[in-house]
């Protein structure tokens, strides 16, 4: 401060301009209680879930434990649905169908699984809806000769899981085809083998790779074609369906069935392949056979059957 000058009093006046604080100290108060009051809220709401958790979880946990046992255990389709199915597909106009007690066998095999039934099906027709809907808590899946048909009618019914088969033999060529068999008994044409790897003729080898590593509860041989010479008769049906049995994994044995056992080709391939022996039904149109698996060494179809590579062998 220079001499002579007189000391002044400064005073700061707040800028009449300048905002006031984000909040007042009345709006303070209010987001104050608010927040107090919805703390409450939630404190409150969370002391009713966890009484209403508590109360309820014995009901839920076995509630939940019967849901997820009725998921890998589903039930059954009841005995009353599976009848009326029969009695209506049986019923029909239709001109190619099974009889009702071809229905009725098929239908008891699968309800005897232990367990949802793997059923494959040669052959798509009339009953291909009521196989899906009778063992509908198992995986069922067909075979058919006609791609297109196949394509058809997988886009028809969504809900099937179908595949195309190329056959490449034919009904007149069975003796010869059985009688090639007959030599490769050891090696192509072994019973216990996998086929997708197999050379045998009469083996189908072409087929979606995890079909192969499926344990087959039943199989229906109702396809291909077998009413004329040039058809591509059921040879390698009847065949391929006595491989999988055999060479099954699993325990238990496999129900195959074939249709129009009174034919020459399912009748003959039959007594061959799935044997005699193991036939424990049959009537002029179908035959039930119960084929259980095999062990690798044995190269025998039929134990009561001796093979031509046998015959020859010990006539050495």
């Amino acid at each position: 401060m220079k001499a002579g000058t007189n000391p002044r009093l400064i005073l700061f006046h707040p800028n009449p301009l300048q905002k006031p604080g984000l909040f007042s100290p009345p709006q303070r108060l209010h987001l104050l209680f608010f927040i107090s009051l919805f703390t409450l809220f939630l404190l409150f709401l969370a002391i009713l879930t966890t009484k209403h958790i508590t109360s309820s979880s014995p009901s839920s946990a076995s509630s939940s434990s019967s849901s997820s046992s009725s998921s890998s255990h589903p039930p059954p389709l009841p005995l009353f649905v599976v009848d009326a199915l029969l009695h209506y597909s049986s019923a029909s106009n239709a001109t190619a169908h099974m009889s009702s007690s071809d229905l009725r066998s098929i239908s008891a095999a699968l309800r005897r699984c232990s367990s949802p039934c793997n059923f494959l099906i040669f052959g798509l027709g009339h009953e291909t809806l009521l196989w899906k809907a009778v063992n509908y808590n198992g995986r069922t899946v067909f075979l058919d000769e006609n791609e297109y048909f196949a394509a058809w009618f997988e886009a028809k019914h969504p809900h099937l899981e179908t595949y195309d088969v190329r056959y490449t033999t034919t009904v007149a060529q069975m003796p010869q085809l059985i009688a090639a068999a007959e030599k490769q008994i050891r090696n192509e044409c072994r019973p216990v083998q996998n086929l997708l790897f197999s050379d045998c003729a009469l083996a189908i080898n072409d087929l979606p790779n995890q079909l192969y590593d499926i344990d087959w509860d039943v199989i229906l041989v109702d396809g291909p074609r077998g009413y004329s010479p040039t058809a591509p008769g059921r040879m390698s049906a009847i065949f391929t369906a006595a491989v999988l049995a055999r060479s099954k994994r699993g325990g238990g044995a496999t129900h195959i069935f074939v249709h129009d056992f009174d034919r020459e080709v399912e009748r003959v391939c039959s007594e061959r392949f799935l044997c005699r022996e193991n036939m424990v039904e049959s009537c002029a149109s179908m035959a039930h056979f119960v084929v259980e698996r095999m062990k690798p060494e044995v190269f025998e179809f039929c134990g009561n059957h001796t093979t031509t590579t046998r015959s020859s062998s010990s006539s050495k």
